[in-house]
């Protein structure tokens, strides 16, 4: 048997998707920038896409930009944001993804913004008290605080935050691409300025991702030549990937349900074999808390033992497939900076099981024993 349990970097492509694409992928293949028919049949299906993402998180279609993923989707809100509304203080946390803290410590060190960093406490969940006092004394700040943890799997109140935000002139980017296609987001109801989404989370296709912009924010282009996405983002648009995004979109949304309740029994599932199976196993973060935790995600903290470092190798000797953690850190000599900041024993391994509507009962057992099969000849 194959498990792949590692949903949390990529998503296997819906067949429902591809169907979709394959059309874009084949006979319609004009340049949406050309006047032609061609160019007009392909210009027809990127603003059907617009239209269907915009529907799907309640915004209006010019509030959606799409984008290379959900990595330059956030570089755009940014520096976007930085640099054309001359924010000179950012707030985030240490938790947060790369896509989001490397940009504003570049910007930080050129000297364009002053960066602070939220508290949090051992399970990682931010003080938001913290987050008050910071915008009380600098307001207009530009604050980037994830919906859903990468790593940990925790979820953070973004509609709090945002009402916090807009107490004090904020202006609100929130990392959503853990989440987008797994709850629902309604911008109607959040004060956020920005979010983003990158298809291959929610089993569309790689290389392609969308930015919710609020109207009225206007910000600079991170890429210039050319007058696509309404002058916001130059180069030709990845059709066949807008295509299959919207369509990907369309079906999370419209079976949400049946599929949280189907990928909850299987984390519950896996944190009850690995309770039984293995002493002193834990979860790190607020992982295995049902209602304050992706229900994709469970960051499972092993003992140290000498199989430590061979780990992940040997799941995959077992056909296993999991990560240690961020995939943007997979099988580099680094550790996790979440893990880092939350003051983990960095003796215990970490091994990131993430579920998707996909996955098997069957498969949840046999991973579990896989890696209880691991640890028993050690601890005994």
């Amino acid at each position: 048997m194959h498990a792949y349990f590692d949903n949390a970097a990529t998503t296997p492509l819906d067949p429902e998707v591809l169907d979709a694409m394959l059309p874009y992928l084949g006979q319609h293949y004009g340049n949406p920038s050309s006047l032609h028919g061609p160019g007009r049949q392909v210009r027809s299906a990127i603003e059907q896409a617009r239209k269907l993402v915009a529907q799907l998180v309640n915004a209006a279609p010019s509030e959606i930009t799409f984008t290379s993923g959900g990595t330059e989707a956030d570089n755009y809100a940014v520096f976007g944001s930085v640099r054309t509304l001359g924010l000179r203080h950012a707030i985030t946390s240490p938790l947060e993804h790369h896509a989001v803290l490397h940009p504003l410590q570049a910007l930080a060190k050129s000297g364009e913004t002053e960066l602070s960093y939220l508290r949090h406490d051992e399970h990682g969940r931010l003080d938001l008290g913290h987050l008050e006092e910071l915008l009380a004394t600098k307001p207009r700040s530009f604050v980037s605080l994830m919906h859903g943890n990468n790593e940990l799997g925790n979820l953070n109140d973004i509609k709090a935050i945002g009402e916090i935000c807009a107490r004090h002139d904020a202006i609100f980017h929130t990392d959503t691409v853990q989440t987008m296609g797994h709850y629902a987001h309604d911008v109607q109801q959040l004060q956020n300025h920005f979010l983003v989404g990158s298809a291959h989370k929610f089993h569309g296709p790689k290389g392609v991702g969308f930015l919710y912009r609020r109207g009225g924010v206007e910000v600079a282009p991170l890429i210039h030549g050319g007058s696509q996405e309404r002058n916001i983002r130059s180069g030709t648009e990845n059709v066949y990937g807008i295509v299959g995004l919207a369509k990907a979109l369309e079906i999370a949304c419209r079976d949400m349900t049946a599929h949280r309740q189907h990928v909850q029994g299987l984390k519950n599932r896996f944190i009850e074999q690995l309770r039984a199976g293995i002493d002193d196993v834990q979860f790190n973060g607020l992982s295995a808390v049902a209602d304050q935790s992706l229900y994709t995600v469970l960051s499972v903290s092993l003992p140290p033992s000498p199989i430590s470092e061979m780990l992940l190798f040997s799941l995959d000797i077992s056909k296993v497939a999991a990560s240690g953690g961020s995939a943007c850190t997979s099988g580099a000599q680094l550790g996790s900076h979440v893990l880092e900041a939350l003051g983990a024993d960095p003796n215990r391994p970490t091994v990131r099981l993430s579920m998707s509507r996909l996955n098997t009962e069957a498969e949840v057992d046999y991973a579990a024993a896989q890696l209880i099969k691991l640890y028993q000849p050690v601890l005994k």
